[in-house]
């Protein structure tokens, strides 16, 4: 029995830096690093893998595999890769150290295999006689395939509720699932996500409080990655990722966060044990760990391009309070003055410069932008959205929104309507006054590509001549948006995808049904190009790629506070 670890591999293929943190996330492997003569016992056992298994970034040649061995000690791990679940051909082997360093963590790039293969792979200690459970994954074709289905995921406070979502998800017949972002939360018990389900069904985040060090990051992905439904979802599908705010903290930027306060410390330090600890669970095809955007080629179907519009280039995000004296009148001018400026950058300059050349480049039928915030125009009356406001400063303060409040909203919401219906007529009899009201607009969301608006020209210049599809997260609900350049003409549609938990527009709306949908009509009238939007459900996206069309359906869960659950469809279009 073979038991010496493998250091050639090991060394060749990490980078240490100071205090013994590795910069690159994974061990790649090509054939010649195999270790086939390792035996292995015939009395296994599922013990010592608590977060499971994982795979990533497949492409036509590579999958990244990983897993964390959760006893509190340095092992010497065997992993394998076959095309039988049985692992009666073990097509590559080899051997990695899990150590404290990278909490016990490793994930390996395992590179030279054949495209468009099924995969099962495992991980063994041999000393213990200890046995990950047996993952599925894929490495992508190299020629075009009939179709190719992804699966996409957002959003999950794991406090707020039960991953079913993430259940349904495994057991889709997605190919591969994209998940953009807010994985985890920041947050301690009692903020953003508490309910009474946490403490009861044992949800409460670990540790109990916001997180801000390395060893606080490491735990809350522990914590997640226990989870039975997230570990089903992993174990089934790869997944390939990109971060958003809440991996690091709410509405961060490229040098700060609206969640990150002067006594929480140095941000950059923050950001850099978010990062690592990303690094150590969620494992990318990269070697700077502060670099997520990459692309992947599904034949000449599919040019999958992931961003990251949260942390790498984004400048900090516009908030109208600054331009509104103490009664909240705006100084319009001004703001538009910032928001338009056309040095305003979402992506930064070497991203963006990247972005364009995958584009221009690109013969692939589909172009796939995977990104975090809505690119769509979603400009509302600003009436409305200075009840928003309202009424968030309510929910936050209280706990819930005042009948007064609920029912000038309500009012204002009908008014608008009636009067974007007329104006859609032709109504002649329209007042300059009533024109107004529904054609004075505003983003509603500027931590969003509204808030970025010269740079997203840009890119939808560059996608003029191109079939596109733009996916989104990071709302909690799900939409579909005709997005238009600044002539109207629309050069891409955008699905975007609900949570998995976190919650949506029914913070406020509560739970009558005959309410949300009023709600979700009004604001698909109001906001010109949204074709369809859900306020209130839990779920994920699904999006069929095949030559000719895209095929979108949204999925949802009818409870995220019992594991007996049912789906349903709540909608699909086809481009």
């Amino acid at each position: 029995m073979k038991k010496e670890f493998n250091r050639r591999l090991f060394l060749k293929n990490s980078i240490a830096a100071t205090g013994g943190i590795f910069l690159t996330a994974n061990v790649i492997s090509c054939s010649d690093d195999d270790d086939p003569g390792i035996e292995v016992p015939s009395d296994l056992t599922n013990i010592n893998f608590d977060q499971g298994v994982a795979s990533f970034d497949p492409t036509t040649s590579s999958v990244i595999i990983w897993t964390r061995y959760s006893a509190a000690m340095e092992a010497n791990l065997l992993w394998q890769i076959s095309d039988t679940p049985t692992f009666t051909n073990v097509l590559r082997s080899g051997e990695i150290m899990a150590t404290a360093a990278r909490d016990h963590t490793v994930s390996i790039e395992i590179t030279q295999l054949d495209a468009g293969s099924k995969l099962y792979y495992r991980f063994i200690q041999v000393d213990s006689s200890a046995v990950s459970v047996t993952g599925e994954t894929i490495t992508l074709p190299s020629e075009d395939p009939s179709q190719f289905k992804i699966a996409v995921a957002s959003c999950a406070n794991l406090p707020t509720g039960l991953f079913n979502v993430y259940n349904a998800m495994a057991n889709s017949d997605a190919d591969v699932i994209i998940h953009l972002g807010d994985y985890i939360y920041e947050y301690a018990l009692g903020q953003y996500g508490t309910t009474d389900f946490t403490v009861s069904s044992g949800r409460a985040p670990e540790p109990n409080a916001e997180i801000l060090s390395l060893d606080d990051y490491r735990a809350r992905y522990r914590q997640y990655r226990s989870d039975a439904d997230l570990q089903l979802a992993h174990q089934l599908k790869p997944f390939i990722c990109v971060w958003d705010d809440h991996e690091i903290t709410n509405d961060a930027f490229r040098d700060g966060a609206e969640n990150h306060q002067p006594d929480e410390g140095d941000f950059e330090t923050r950001k850099q044990n978010a990062l690592q600890a990303y690094s150590e669970y969620m494992p990318l095809m990269t070697s700077d760990i502060n670099l997520i955007y990459r692309s992947f080629q599904v034949g000449d179907l599919v040019n999958l391009m992931m961003l990251d519009t949260r942390l790498i280039g984004r400048d900090e995000q516009l908030n109208l309070n600054s331009y509104a004296d103490a009664n909240f009148n705006i100084d319009f001018a001004a703001f538009q003055a910032d928001l338009t400026s056309p040095t305003r950058t979402l992506l930064g300059s070497t991203q963006r410069d990247w972005l364009l050349g995958q584009i221009n480049g690109s013969n692939a039928e589909w172009q796939v932008l995977g990104q975090q915030v809505l690119m769509g125009r979603m400009n509302i009356p600003v009436e409305l959205l200075t009840l928003f406001g309202v009424i968030v400063q309510e929910v936050t303060t209280t706990g819930s929104v005042s009948p007064a409040t609920f029912g000038v909203f309500q009012a204002t919401l009908t008014e608008l309507v009636t009067l974007k219906a007329r104006s859609l007529q032709g109504d002649p009899t329209l007042t300059a006054a009533e024109i107004a009201r529904v054609n004075t607009i505003i983003p509603y969301n500027l931590d969003a590509w509204d808030g970025y608006p010269a740079e997203r020209e840009v890119i939808l210049s560059a996608l003029a001549s191109k079939k596109t599809v733009v996916l989104a997260g990071d709302t909690h609900n799900a939409w579909f948006n005709q997005i238009t350049d600044l002539a109207g003409n629309v050069v891409a549609n955008e699905f975007a995808t609900s949570s998995v938990t976190s919650p949506g527009f029914e913070g406020f709306l509560g739970d009558d049904p005959a309410a949300i949908g009023a709600f979700e009509a009004a604001i698909t009238l109001l906001i010109d190009g949204l074709q369809y939007f859900d306020a209130s459900q839990r779920g994920f996206l699904s999006v069929t790629f095949q030559a000719g069309s895209a095929d979108a359906e949204w999925t949802f869960v009818d409870t995220i506070t019992s594991s007996t659950f049912a789906t349903s469809v709540g909608n699909n279009v086809t481009i």
